[in-house]
């Protein structure tokens, strides 16, 4: 059996910490042993990111460019080859893993690549005098992935890093830890130094190492918020920088004017892609009440017609939940919406799939709901269960929709734009759709508000995470005595 090391220095070092091992969702099979980290290995990372610091933050941004866009053409070209390692560790289709997780991992490098020759500070006259700025790294961040997305996150947080000439250590997530391990290889492959991208596998011991290193300057996370909130609390104590990407309960208002058949897909895709395992789900789907049955029909039937299978079958649309734990809470939560009298319209069983027995398989579920206090309302479950709910008033939705802690993501679907941009300026959301959903290109800064996170990735907002100014005021005249 293939044993997973950690990635130090441009070189793979087997880990002196805890070994775990490696599931498929799918089947339930012991793909590999993981290598974990030790504190020992740990500050050997530390170490090799300083070395790699002195040498990274003094290239130039264009040669610093010019090995991340190599970078970004070696994901491209063995997509195929990684997408598959995805659908293997993920439980996610390979339809999914070929289109999305590999490709938009590359369109991030590709987009700071881009970015990085063009960062620069400001210049300031002063009447003689004159001050400027000064854009600078960081020095270490420490990035800590998320099961569902895995190389796409860990593009997402070591691009704008690397783009800003800082370097990283990166922990994946403990259930998904192969393809960081080959995202290490292509930039090794690509140029970059020694020390420059690490990847520590393990689980919180090790991520508790990176919260308490005093020369770790930012920790970014894409979690829970539970976990989030225990990152902050103990970066603290070093005031490091911190960007938290969390969960959510996200809604998606469809009024009565909107195009049914596009809200239905909508709905589907913030609730179904990827199993529902996605943190900006619309999970909470409000329908005017003069469309509900005709929405609901539709809705019914077009997920029906969805195939659930074996993640490595091309044809499979729906994949496996990541592990059993998650499995037995998201079916709990199926049994206690129907316990607080939820009505269930469609799906809520288990599935088995021809040759994938030991697999975690759901169905597709959908819920209608009259009161927004039912547990299957109110807290993120994580894997494809719709509740909807239906609304008369716009004032009366919005309201309801903003009665949550979480704040990352919303949806509005309808064919008045002055209503749909009134609606979404009213949202507490971090990221709002108008007639879409749950689409995020690089170019675009995504993040959440309230508890679903502090910072945004992606786009031009992430450089301001992943730098720091200097402000230089230059005399052009003599002071003289001032006493």
């Amino acid at each position: 059996m293939q044993t997973i090391p950690l990635f130090i220095d441009n070189q793979p070092v087997n880990g002196s910490g805890k070994q775990f091992d490696n599931y498929n969702p799918a089947t339930g099979e012991i793909t590999h042993v993981v290598t974990g980290a030790s504190q020992e290995d740990f500050e050997k990372a530390v170490q090799a990111a300083k070395k790699g610091f002195q040498v990274w933050s003094a290239m130039s941004p264009t040669e610093r460019g010019r090995i991340l866009h190599q970078a970004s053409g070696l994901l491209r070209a063995k997509n195929e080859e990684l997408a598959l390692l995805e659908t293997q560790d993920v439980g996610k289709p390979i339809k999914e893993s070929i289109a999305v997780d590999v490709i938009s991992g590359a369109d991030c490098l590709e987009y700071y690549a881009g970015l990085a020759p063009s960062l620069h500070g400001e210049h300031y006259e002063l009447g003689g005098d004159f001050a400027y700025t000064k854009r600078e790294p960081l020095g270490i961040c420490a990035g800590i992935g998320a099961w569902n997305y895995p190389i796409q996150i860990a593009c997402w947080k070591a691009a704008p890093a690397l783009a800003c000439g800082n370097v990283m250590i990166f922990k994946p997530a403990e259930l998904t830890p192969l393809t960081a391990y080959k995202l290490a290889e292509v930039f090794k492959e690509a140029g970059m130094p020694d020390g420059v991208f690490n990847v520590v596998q393990g689980d919180a011991e090790v991520g508790q190492m990176m919260t308490a290193h005093p020369d770790i300057a930012k920790v970014s996370i894409t979690g829970e918020v539970g976990t989030g909130k225990k990152v902050m609390a103990a970066s603290a104590n070093t005031l490091k920088h911190v960007t938290l990407e969390l969960g959510g309960k996200s809604p998606i208002i469809i009024f009565e004017d909107a195009d049914l058949d596009e809200a239905v897909y909508g709905a589907m895709l913030g609730n179904f892609y990827t199993q529902g395992e996605i943190c900006s789900n619309g999970t909470r789907v409000y329908v005017h009440e003069s469309i509900k049955e005709q929405f609901i029909e539709r809705l019914i039937e077009k997920t029906k017609a969805l195939k659930i299978g074996d993640p490595a079958d091309s044809e499979t649309q729906i994949g496996a939940l990541i592990n059993q734990t998650h499995f037995e809470k998201v079916m709990s939560y199926i049994k206690l919406g129907k316990e607080q009298g939820a009505e269930l319209h469609y799906g809520g069983n288990q599935v088995k799939v021809p040759g994938c027995e030991g697999g975690y398989f759901v169905e597709p579920t959908i819920f209608v709901s009259h009161k927004e206090e039912e547990r299957i309302v109110k807290e993120e479950i994580f894997g494809p269960v719709m509740t909807i709910l239906t609304f008369q008033e716009e004032e009366e939705v919005i309201r309801r929709a903003n009665d949550t802690p979480f704040g990352l993501a919303a949806g509005v679907y309808t064919n008045d734009m002055r209503r749909a941009h009134r609606t979404v300026a009213n949202l507490q959301a971090g990221m709002c759709w108008i007639n879409t959903y749950n689409i995020n290109p690089v170019e675009i800064p995504f993040g959440g508000n309230k508890q679903s996170g502090i910072g945004r990735e992606n786009g031009l907002a992430a450089i301001e995470h992943y730098s720091q100014r200097k402000t230089v005021y230059v005399a052009m005249k003599d002071l003289g005595n001032p006493f």
